[in-house]
């Protein structure tokens, strides 16, 4: 019986720790959030585009297919398309007067991603891929190349 408690207890810690759900993560979770499995992601995601939702802490990974110019204005951001391996598509907006800029980063490569999601007629798109600088959001993250860019 003590045994199950203690199994319970962890078991609850860990899915307290995670947010609860898989794709979708507590901001401090150890400075960045994990990334979920694909399918779980694709299946949030997609789940998030078909219900118009918006303002969700979300994480994926997905294949780069177009980039794009950047975002000159106000805030600077590196701007690209990927698309996930359910086919839904994503606008990524990487503000890169906070975090470093992909330098490497091309058409056909993998990319994952931790940021809050906001719905577009086109698939969504994806921002605040950056650490928090005033605290009062989650962060969030970019990999490519085996490199984190926060």
């Amino acid at each position: 019986m003590k045994k199950f408690l203690i199994l319970v207890a962890v078991l609850l810690a860990c899915y307290l720790y995670y947010g609860g759900w898989i794709g979708v993560h507590a901001p401090e979770a150890a400075g960045e959030a994990a990334v979920a499995a694909s399918s779980s992601s694709d299946s949030f995601l997609a789940d998030a585009y078909a219900n118009r939702r918006s303002d969700l802490q979300v994480s994926g990974e997905g294949t780069v297919m177009k980039l794009l110019p950047d975002d000159n204005e106000g805030s600077r951001h590196q701007k690209f398309i990927v698309r996930l391996a359910s086919g839904q598509t994503l606008l990524v907006a990487h503000n890169i007067d906070v975090a470093p800029r992909i330098r490497s980063l091309r058409a056909g490569d993998r990319v994952q991603f931790a940021g809050e999601y906001e719905w577009s007629d086109r698939g969504g798109i994806i921002h605040w891929t950056h650490r928090t600088v005033s605290g009062r959001h989650p962060g969030g993250w970019l990999r490519h190349g085996g490199r984190t860019y926060q």
